[in-house]
């Protein structure tokens, strides 16, 4: 467990874990927290996973922890690094498996009092039309060659195929697409597992959700999103399915055998890297990159089939406009200023999304006066948040904020004395109705299992990374 770590507070919503040789750190820990959640996160061993990161080599600035922070591998999940791009390492671990994991929202012409009515049709329109589960195939199948075309082009191959509107592209992280992916550092096996996913959504905490505006709390950036309460919209979360787990299985064991090479020693294996400039650090990021390209490919064929499902529900005048797509599990080669310099880093996004502020180049122009959207699933049975990045952000956190609520309980936990059938009747007391695979994909994802979303909500809003824009309500779920 952290709770022996040093914690010292900056501010109400800073604290500081001073950096110890004794432990190998080359630089400190900065977790942005309310004093409830810090004692929630002690619980496991995230804050010990984050002073690891502190130790690796070319790290810039601060090892970061959001509110949200939990354990992963390697990388706490919420969790920020920057390395420098010259002399630093890349870790698969501050990736994570499911590369390019993210986060996709959709606008819809559809109103709350519209929706209710036909709501549990929709939701099993869905769940027909939107495969999710484990393994399974999708309603979009390749040929090897077309599978390179989504490595290279990401989300811009489906719309080309007519999967999608070309607005669709400008109003995603990255227009949907991370230059030099490489699909020959994609191994066989790793093509093997995703050449029949595409348009799926995958297991575990991944999920679609139709949701509606509950609460506007910026005015001005809803009008620039297009929002406005009680209006339906749709949050989509999942990744790169097999094909990206596979990435990192592979590119793991090859780090492991290669930092004997360059005399790279670690606290945790788990945190496996090698030099951003060598071999096999240009390999990784290349077919990471790759990977990243076909889950935004996923993401866009999902929100094809999801407008077909609308438009048979609500007529074929409906439309589902996509408001923004980010994503969080990434290593991008960014710059920011650190200490009055401008460096190149390599920013490890590890259950972490991009935040970045109004006037920033990378936004698409509709979004250059508000910030860039930034979107943050809770759970099933609370809320979801639209915030917009801020200036602090680009200042401490390689303008980067939280991902999620982030778990409480572990999976097993949260399955222990609970069934699924009285999971699913609690949420339709509520108004919320669930479709899923499996019992686990309800009983792993029950409200109980995470924090409280409105509390690390509130702890980014106040330090500045991010404001409040909306928070969204849950209608209907649709789970692996």
């Amino acid at each position: 467990m952290s709770e022996r770590l040093e914690l010292q507070p900056i501010d109400e919503f800073r604290f500081r874990i001073p950096r110890s040789v004794e432990r190998g750190m080359r630089t400190d820990v900065v977790v942005y927290s309310s004093r409830k959640l810090i004692e929630q996160i002690r619980k496991d061993q995230s804050l010990d996973q984050a002073v690891n990161v502190a130790a690796l080599p070319g790290i810039v600035g601060p090892s970061l922890a959001m509110p949200d922070i939990h354990q992963g591998y390697g990388f706490p999940i919420g969790g920020v690094a920057a390395l420098d791009w010259r002399q630093g390492v890349v870790s698969p671990g501050g990736v994570g498996f499911d590369i390019n994991c993210g986060v996709r929202l959709a606008r819809t012409s559809v109103s709350l009092d519209e929706a209710r009515p036909k709501l549990r049709d929709l939701v099993n329109q869905v769940f027909r039309d939107i495969p999710c589960g484990t393994g399974g195939e999708g309603p979009v199948t390749l040929e090897k060659d077309e599978l390179n075309r989504v490595l290279t082009d990401g989300a811009a191959s489906m719309v080309e195929r007519g999967y999608g509107e070309p607005r669709d592209i400008e109003f995603s992280e990255e227009r949907g697409c991370l230059v030099n992916a490489d699909p020959e550092k994609v191994s066989d096996r790793a093509k093997t597992r995703g050449r029949c996913q595409l348009g799926t959504i995958g297991s575990g905490n991944h999920f679609l959700e139709v949701q509606y505006v509950e609460q506007i709390h910026d005015t001005r950036a809803a009008r620039a999103l297009n929002i406005e309460k009680n209006q339906i919209v749709v949050l989509v979360h999942c990744g790169s399915r097999g094909l990206g787990h596979q990435v990192c299985t592979d590119y793991l064991a090859q780090m492991g055998e290669a930092m004997k090479k360059y005399g790279i020693s670690i606290p945790d294996r788990q945190l496996a890297c090698v030099p951003i400039q060598s071999p096999e650090g240009q390999s990784y990021l290349a077919a990471m990159r790759a990977a990243a390209n076909f889950a935004w490919a996923n993401r866009q064929a999902i929100l094809h089939f999801l407008r077909g499902a609308f438009r048979r529900i609500f007529g074929s005048e409906t439309k589902l406009d996509l408001m923004y797509d980010v994503c969080h599990n990434i290593a991008k080669h960014e710059r920011h200023e650190v200490d009055g310099a401008t460096l190149e880093v390599l920013v490890h996004r590890k259950g972490a999304t991009r935040a970045f502020p109004a006037g920033h180049p990378e936004l698409p122009e509709a979004y250059r006066e508000t910030g860039q959207p930034v979107l943050v699933p809770g759970s099933m049975g609370t809320a979801s948040w639209i915030l917009a990045g801020g200036e602090q952000s680009m200042r401490e956190t390689f303008g980067s904020v939280c991902h999620g609520a982030g778990r409480l309980l572990s999976r097993t936990a949260a399955k222990k004395g609970r069934n699924a059938a009285e999971v699913k009747s609690q949420l339709e007391k509520q108004g919320i109705i669930v479709r899923s695979e499996t019992r686990d994909g309800i009983l792993e994802e029950i409200p109980e299992a995470y924090k409280d979303v409105d509390e690390v909500i509130d702890v980014v809003h106040r330090a500045g990374l991010a404001y409040k824009v909306a928070r969204l309500r849950p209608l209907g779920v649709i789970k692996g």
